[in-house]
Parts: C-alpha cells; structure tokens; sequence
C-alpha cells in the first residue's frame, strides 16, 4: 500500500534549505559573517598553496601535505558557502534535487579526503619525531606522490557510492531540509523510501574509513607526544611539539565537531546543534587551517615575508 501511495505523489524536483531562515534580524550580519569568511579562507589557502609551490625551502613532506590540505579546503568551503551566500542575499532558499545531489556528492568526498589526509599528516609527523633516522627514506618526495593518489580515489569511491544510492531514492514530500546545505542525514530524514540499506553502507563505510583513520591519528598523536616527553632539553620538546601542534589543532576542531554532530540526539533541539556544529567544519575548520600555519608555523612565516619583499620590489619597479 505505502508504495502505491508513493507513485500516486508528486515526484520532488527542488528542495527548500531552511537554513538560518529562522533568524530574520540575522540575515544581513550572517552573510556579511559568511561573506568575510568565505574571502579570508579562500585567500588564506590560495597564498599557502603559492608558498608551498613557488618556496624551495617548503619543498618537503610536511609542507606537501599542508598544500594539498589547503588546495581541499579552497574546494571544500566552495562546496557550501557560495549557495549559502546566495540564499542570503536573495532569500531563495531552493535548490534543484540534482544540485542538491551534486552538492552531497562532493561533500562525501571532501570529508573522506581530508580525513585520510589528516591521517597522513599526523603519519608524517610520527615518523618525523618517532622514527628521524628513517624519515627520509619512508616519507620520500616519490612516496608522498604515490599515497596521496590513495586517498583521493578511496573518497571517490565513497562520494560515488552515497551519490548513487541517494539518487537512487524518492523524495515525494515534504521538500524541506533543515539544513544550510545537503547533507547525509538531514536528506534521509525527507526521503519516503526505504533507508535502511543506505544507512547500513554509511555505517560500513564509516567503520572502515573514517573511524581507523581517527583511531589511527590519535595512536600517531600519542606516540609522538610520549617521544616529545622523553627528550631531555626543554628546547628540544619545545622545537619538537611545534613541528606538529598546528596539525594537532586542526584536528582536534575537524573531528571533535564531527563527533558532536553524529552523537547528538535525534530529537529536540538537535537540528539547531546539527547545523551550530556543522558550521564548525565546514566553515570555521578550512578558515582556521591558513591561520594556524601562518601564525604558528617558522617556515611559513619566513616563507610570507620573503614573498612580501619581493610583492614590495615588484610594486617599487
């Protein structure tokens, strides 16, 4: 019965993010919030991408690594905060059920991507401070370029997955998503079909991935910071636990908001949480990247000044 009533409805082709729409009063501070962040997350990232490329002395493993966590976070923060500006803006909250497909899509594959590279960051650090007199042989230019390729595809292969089978559902009613983009859970909450199957491969796939990889960057973390206090000088625990604190903040912030989201209950107020905790990192995580390693990181910030006398030079010419 429940399957012919589903044919007998109309098929939704858009759907409406309600977003912040509860606050009115907000609209216009909200966006200019958002709008300043978008530009200063999108700039942060841009120049360390720059650094990373056009600075020898950055041309190592670590910085490898921050650059493509920059060059993800620039594509990760365009996958939300364009369409929430625009909604904004104009007060049009709808978006067409393939953009909102799209837009999942390349969410799953962001929050896949920076997670298992996250994980090798906090690899590259363990074998930097754990294990020095092998770092250059286990984390070599050559390696790097062959593991990062890993990553990607596997979250690739997740965003497809997801995608496909989201796609793969009917959404007859109600259009409204309480949300500010499309995400995972909040989508199956206005799907009439059977989610079940859907809701069983996200949990695998969240076993198989995201939880080793968490388990694994807190195990890389432990053991550096057990090596960290065993160095003897003052200086050298100093100099060792700067090398990685930066990393360490970030990804404190990326998957403590993430553990909040998904262990927040179901009912009540959890859909202002949701979306409070969600902007975390979404929002806040790829601004605050740029920040931590340009105001914590030696190299990076003897890197900007180089590049900053050569942009004055250029100007005086």
């Amino acid at each position: 019965m429940e399957n012919i009533e589903w044919r007998n409805q109309t098929t939704i082709t858009e759907f409406i993010l309600l977003g912040f729409g509860d606050l009115q009063e907000l609209q216009t501070p909200l966006f200019l919030l958002f709008l300043v962040t978008y530009i200063v997350t999108m700039a942060g990232n841009i120049v360390i991408v720059a650094l990373v490329v056009t600075d020898r002395h950055l041309h190592t493993p670590m910085y490898f690594f921050l650059g493509n966590l920059s060059c993800l976070e620039t594509c990760y923060t365009s996958t939300i905060l364009p369409r929430l500006l625009a909604s904004l803006l104009t007060g049009d909250r709808t978006i067409s059920f393939s953009g909102c497909i799209t837009q999942l899509s390349f969410f799953v594959f962001m929050v896949t991507a920076e997670c298992l590279l996250l994980l090798l960051m906090s690899y590259d650090r363990y074998l930097a401070i754990c294990n020095p007199l092998h770092y250059a042989t286990l984390m070599s230019s050559r390696v790097c370029i062959q593991i990062l390729p890993g990553s990607w595809i596997i979250a690739f292969f997740c965003s497809t997955v997801i995608t496909f089978m989201m796609a793969g559902l009917t959404f007859c009613g109600p259009n409204k998503i309480e949300h500010f983009f499309c995400d995972f859970t909040p989508m199956l909450k206005v799907s009439c079909s059977d989610t079940s199957l859907i809701e069983l491969v996200d949990l695998i796939l969240s076993f198989a991935i995201i939880l080793p990889t968490l388990l694994l960057t807190l195990t890389s973390y432990v053991c550096i910071i057990i090596t960290i206090l065993r160095i003897p000088s003052t200086i050298g625990r100093q100099k060792a636990f700067s090398t990685c604190s930066s990393h360490l903040i970030v990804v404190a912030t990326f998957y403590g908001s993430l553990i909040i989201i998904y262990m927040a209950p179901k009912a009540g107020s959890a859909g202002d949480l949701h979306k409070v905790f969600s902007v975390f990192y979404t929002v806040l995580t790829p601004l605050v990247n740029p920040l931590i390693y340009s105001l914590r990181n030696k190299e990076v910030k003897e890197a900007l000044k180089k590049a900053g006398g050569k942009l004055a030079d250029f100007i005086r010419r």
